[in-house]
């Protein structure tokens, strides 16, 4: 699933392709992906409304559309959700259309957004107003880790109760908005704790190294455009060079590159994860 530096990668480079430009059609191939409104209702509320902004909120893509009538006042959002194998990419009318490609949105410009999806996990939906009441998993989202809001007492006070392993409450998105299994796998690595550990045992030293860590490595892969193994793509088609920098994550059998222990992989809250027995507390 494309994490946070993924869907930033994603929201930066569609950024300046699509801001100030119409929606002037919408092609939809595959309503399953649309939610909670009928494709028709659906293409209509977009079909002549302006991309004003386009912004990530968690692992959550936002567009802010601009009133019909060219009102400042922004109310309408298109959520998008990439989940698993989603890609969202600016393209050319002429590109050949991709296989698993559900929805087509045409604007002023000639330049199609191109929604596609092999899994069909993938959500698009548009938000009166802006309110996200009924979209629980967004509306429910922590702080972002790269804010100020995101801080080391913030953190502690989250977790310092909870009995849960600590790769869990990682990948809690109440607590930590945007994080997923691969920076989770990285950030327990660099910060040595094993991923197994409860919340409750890890000292507030080692929750405040978390938390940097968290920051640190985030703030890195953004830089790398993301990762990417088989799907990801930016809103260009440009695949990420993170994978090229990780330390644990997928290298189960391979020898630790601090202590050369090999890496082992166990199940966590139904995902895998990654890390060296030697070098983790």
């Amino acid at each position: 699933m494309p994490e946070l530096p993924e869907v930033e990668a994603v929201r930066s480079s569609l950024e300046p392709l699509l801001c100030g430009q119409e929606i002037t059609n919408v092609m939809i191939y595959h309503a399953g992906v649309i939610s909670p409104l009928t494709a028709e209702a659906f293409a209509a509320a977009l079909v002549g409304r302006t991309i004003a902004a386009v912004r990530r909120r968690g692992k959550y893509l936002l567009f802010s559309l601009q009133e019909k009538n060219g009102a400042e006042i922004l109310k309408d959002v298109l959520m998008v959700h990439l989940r698993m194998t989603g890609q969202l990419v600016c393209e050319a009318p002429d590109a050949p259309l991709k296989k698993h490609t559900h929805v087509v949105l045409t604007l002023r410009n000639g330049k199609e957004i191109r929604f596609t999806d092999v899994r069909r996990f993938g959500k698009m939906a548009v938000f009166p107003g802006g309110d996200f009441s009924r979209e629980h998993g967004l509306a429910a989202l922590g702080p972002e880790p790269l804010s100020e809001k995101f801080s080391p007492k913030y953190f502690y006070t989250k977790i310092n109760q909870k009995k849960i392993k600590i790769k869990a409450a990682l990948l809690d998105q109440e607590i930590v908005a945007g994080l997923g299994n691969i920076y989770a796998d990285e950030v327990l690595f660099v910060a040595k704790v094993l991923p197994t550990r409860p919340c409750c045992s890890l000292s507030r030293q080692e929750v405040d190294c978390l938390c940097q860590c968290i920051k640190n490595i985030l703030a890195e892969a953004v830089l790398h455009k993301g990762t990417t193994f088989r799907d990801y793509v930016d809103g260009e088609g440009k695949k990420g060079s993170h994978q090229d920098f990780l330390q644990v994550y997928r290298r189960e059998g391979m020898p630790c590159s601090r202590c050369g222990t090999i890496i082992q992989r166990v199940k966590i809250a139904g995902r895998s994860s990654h890390f060296c027995p030697h070098c983790q507390k």
